[in-house]
């Protein structure tokens, strides 16, 4: 097939997205029209000059940019749009299931409650289940830049809303914040039954992917793509089927790849790792889960095989109950 036909293909599969920071889908537009909502003074006078804003050169420009574009959002309304913007993208990419992360922390370190977040996403996610059969989990994460006890008092406040709830996970600046930091509040959300998923060996090192496995018990990593440094940590990987839950778009965008021919996501795959495409942040990235399945057929010599596989890995991958998924994965084989 030529790169064209595999896009087409790859576009019309069902799909799943498990790596995805729904204050990261805030696209330039939507943020200037809740600014103006709000009356939020940004240092942009248009939309053109918030998209070169767009252009950061490590993780934490990134963090700083992300952060400040996340102010904007102050009611429950704006968190609607918000999930409903990126639901609507998930119909038109067929992503038929999302499990999608957010950040209580950035939010109630301003004063905004789970009281107005949590109906706000609850809304969206049920009228795209109404309306199309979208299906939607929650993973609730917490900033690594702050403290273990600011994790444990976020936790504490989600308990009202934990029906709604299906993880934790751990993301925000990687280096100099290992994942043994939060032991504890892991620790917790396993005892409340929370699936748990952790940040690790993206701009961190394989140390950190080793320290997510064995302080946090987690069930996925989220990037890992620097597990490649440490042959025992890989060939654990292999064994253990730790999924992988990698980025590429958002992985040279950051420079962990100075380009996309670099990327090792093929590599981890032939290994026989359950490595997966996602998005990450894609309004700050430069793409949705169809733009990184594209841009890996673009700059790597990947096989239709292999993107059935990395498709496959996101079904088995997934929370989703076994039942569903077994179903998803007859109707995947079927294309």
């Amino acid at each position: 097939m030529t790169k064209n036909e595999l896009k087409h293909w790859v576009a019309a599969l069902p799909k799943v997205e498990l790596h995805l920071h729904i204050e990261g889908s805030l696209e330039p537009d939507l943020m200037m029209a809740l600014a103006g909502k709000h009356q939020v003074k940004l240092p942009y006078a248009n939309i053109e000059e918030v998209k070169k804003a767009y252009n950061f050169e490590d993780l934490q420009s990134f963090l700083d940019l992300y952060y400040f574009g996340a102010s904007v959002l102050k009611d429950e309304d704006d968190f609607y749009q918000l999930m409903w913007n990126y639901l609507l993208r998930c119909k038109q990419d067929n992503v038929v299931h999302a499990e999608i992360m957010f950040d209580p922390q950035t939010h109630t370190e301003r004063g905004i409650g789970f009281d107005i977040f949590m109906p706000g996403f609850k809304r969206a996610i049920q009228q795209a289940q109404q309306e199309w059969g979208q299906s939607c989990f929650l993973i609730m994460s917490f900033l690594r830049h702050l403290t273990e006890q600011s994790a444990i008092e976020t936790l504490d406040s989600a308990r009202p809303y934990l029906d709604d709830i299906t993880a934790v996970g751990l993301d925000s600046s990687e280096l100099g914040n290992p994942p043994e930091k939060f032991t504890q509040v892991f620790k917790m959300a396993q005892e409340l039954g929370l699936k748990r998923v952790a940040h690790a060996g993206e701009e961190g090192p394989a140390e950190y992917v080793w320290g997510a496995l064995k302080a946090l018990d987690v069930h996925r990593i989220d990037h890992g793509v620097r597990s490649i440094e440490d042959p025992k940590l890989i060939a654990f990987l292999i064994q253990s089927q730790h999924p992988l839950t990698v980025c590429p778009l958002s992985n040279t965008k950051l420079k962990v790849f100075e380009h996309m021919h670099q990327h090792n996501v093929l590599e981890l795959l032939e290994l026989g790792l359950m490595a997966t495409i996602n998005a990450d942040d894609p309004s700050y990235f430069g793409g949705y889960l169809n733009d990184n399945f594209f841009a890996i057929i673009d700059h790597l010599p990947i096989e239709k095989h292999q993107l059935y596989q990395l498709i496959k890995n996101s079904f088995n991958a997934s929370f989703m109950p076994t039942e569903h998924k077994l179903d998803w994965l007859e109707k995947l084989s079927a294309y």
